[in-house]
C-alpha cells in the first residue's frame, strides 16, 4: 500500500510540474501533406514542445489549436513570422498548434461587392473545404499526433477568420461540405480575428448551437465588415452582427469590439492579447462557462492604421 501511494503521488507531482518543465521551451515543427486539391498539394505545420524523456504525464493527448492565415484569399502563408508569437505561446501552454494551407480563390479576381460576390463566395467555400480536409487528417492521425479530438479549436486571421467562422456555421447546419467530418464531431471553440460569415439566409442562424466563440474586430474595419454588407438576404455578416445574434439566442461568446480600430485587429491581438485568448479557452472551452460578454475596448495610445477598402486591396 505504501508503494502504491508513493507511485500515485509521483504521478500527481509530475502532472503539476509538467507545464513548468515545458514553459519557455522552443516548439518543434513538423510538416505533413494532408490533401491534394486541383493538382495542388496542401500541407500543415504541426508545432509541439518536445516531450521530455520518461515523463509519462506529457504523453497525455493535447488540445489542438488550428490556425488559418489571412490575406484576402489571394495571398499569405501558413508560416508567416507575424504568427510566431501566437504559435509559440500556445505550444508552450501544452497545445498541439497546427497551421494549414488552403487554396487561394481570389488570386487575380476583382474586388468583391454586393453585385460581384460569387468569386468571394467560391473562395470561402474552397478555404472551408480545405479546413475540413485538414481537420479530417488530424482526426484520422490523432493517436500519432497525440491530439485530443474533443478539444480541437479553430482560429484564423482576416480571410482565415472568415473561414473558421464559416466552417463552424456550416458544420452546425450540416451543409454538404461538412459531410467529410463525422456527424458527432464538432469544433470545441472558435477564435476569429476580424472575421465574418457569408450567408444566403440573412443573419446566420444555427440548427445546433455554435461552438463557444471569441471575436476580435475593429469598429472602423473597411475590409471585412464589422456589421454587415448585404443585398436582401445575401451578404457578409461581421462580428458585431454575430455577437448580437449570439446574445439573442444565448450562445456563449466573448466579443472584443476594438473601438476606432481598422483591419489591423486581424493581427495585433495575436501578440498583445495572448493571456486573454488563453483565458477564453480555459473559461469557455475547458470549463464550459456559459458567458455572453461584450467588451468595448479602446486604447488611446494605439495608433489607428488606415485600412484598405476592398477596391484598394484587390487592385491587380
Amino acid at each position: 500500500m505504501k508503494l502504491y501511494k508513493n507511485i500515485h503521488l509521483s504521478h500527481l507531482l509530475l502532472a503539476w510540474i509538467a507545464p513548468l518543465l515545458l514553459l519557455g521551451a522552443s516548439p518543434q515543427k513538423q510538416t505533413f501533406e494532408f490533401v491534394l486539391r486541383d493538382t495542388q498539394t496542401l500541407s500543415m505545420d504541426v508545432y509541439k514542445v518536445a516531450e521530455i524523456e520518461n515523463k509519462s504525464a506529457l504523453s497525455l493527448s493535447q488540445p489542438c489549436l488550428m490556425f488559418v492565415f489571412g490575406g484576402g484569399f489571394k495571398e499569405g502563408t501558413r508560416d508567416a513570422k507575424l504568427y510566431t508569437d501566437y504559435f509559440n505561446y500556445f505550444a508552450n501552454k501544452g497545445f498541439t498548434v497546427v497551421s494549414i494551407d488552403y487554396r487561394l480563390g481570389m488570386k487575380g479576381e476583382k474586388a468583391p461587392s454586393l453585385f460581384n460576390y460569387k468569386p468571394m463566395e467560391n473562395s470561402i467555400a474552397l478555404a472551408v473545404e480545405d479546413l475540413y480536409a485538414a481537420t479530417d487528417y488530424l482526426l484520422k492521425n490523432a493517436t500519432q499526433l497525440n491530439i485530443d479530438t474533443t478539444q480541437i479549436i479553430i482560429s484564423g486571421s482576416s480571410a482565415g477568420a472568415i473561414a473558421v467562422l464559416q466552417a463552424d456555421y456550416e458544420k452546425r447546419n450540416s451543409k454538404p461540405a461538412s459531410k467529410i467530418l463525422s456527424k458527432p464531431f464538432q469544433y470545441a471553440g472558435i477564435i476569429a480575428f476580424s472575421g465574418s460569415i457569408f450567408s444566403h439566409e440573412g443573419t446566420p442562424s444555427y440548427a445546433l448551437a455554435p461552438a463557444p466563440t471569441l471575436l476580435f474586430h475593429g469598429s472602423a474595419d473597411k475590409l471585412v465588415p464589422y456589421n454587415n454588407t448585404r443585398f436582401f438576404h445575401i451578404g457578409m455578416f461581421g462580428s458585431n452582427t454575430l455577437a448580437k445574434q449570439f446574445r439573442k439566442n444565448g450562445y456563449p461568446y466573448l466579443f472584443y469590439s476594438m473601438e476606432g480600430n481598422g483591419h489591423e485587429v486581424s493581427e495585433y491581438p495575436m501578440k498583445d492579447f495572448l493571456p486573454e485568448i488563453d483565458r477564453f479557452i480555459t473559461d469557455y472551452v475547458i470549463n464550459k462557462k456559459q458567458l455572453l460578454i461584450d467588451i468595448n475596448y479602446r486604447d488611446k495610445d494605439r495608433k489607428i492604421e488606415n485600412a484598405d477598402s476592398p477596391s484598394d486591396y484587390y487592385k491587380n
